[in-house]
């Protein structure tokens, strides 16, 4: 049994929550090891992730720009593919009025 590629976006999508949880690993053991502060009281479950979301932001910005432009040429595709069969439909349409 072949199993089916999984699309672009699904792909992209997969990645882009990889590097967050890298980065978000990664923060936690810099907190954890004192590299960084912990935060203000109780904060520190909020500063390591906002942290880690600004660490992985501009990562995936870079590391993932050949995912993006193929997600974003699949669904190019996709919606060309849906206004050519909307306008098939139409002129359908306008044949059976007229």
């Amino acid at each position: 049994m072949n199993a089916a590629k999984p699309s672009a976006t699904i792909w992209y999508t997969m990645l882009r929550v990889g590097i967050f949880i890298g980065s978000l690993v990664f923060v936690g053991l810099l907190v954890q090891f004192g590299v960084l502060p912990k935060g203000l009281g109780h904060s520190n479950f909020v500063w390591v992730i906002l942290l880690a979301l600004v660490i992985s932001a501009p990562l995936s910005f870079v590391l993932l720009r050949k995912q993006r432009d193929a997600m974003s040429a699949q669904l190019v595709n996709k919606v060309e593919n849906a206004k050519a069969k909307l306008e098939a439909n139409r002129s359908q349409e306008d044949g059976v009025v007229q």
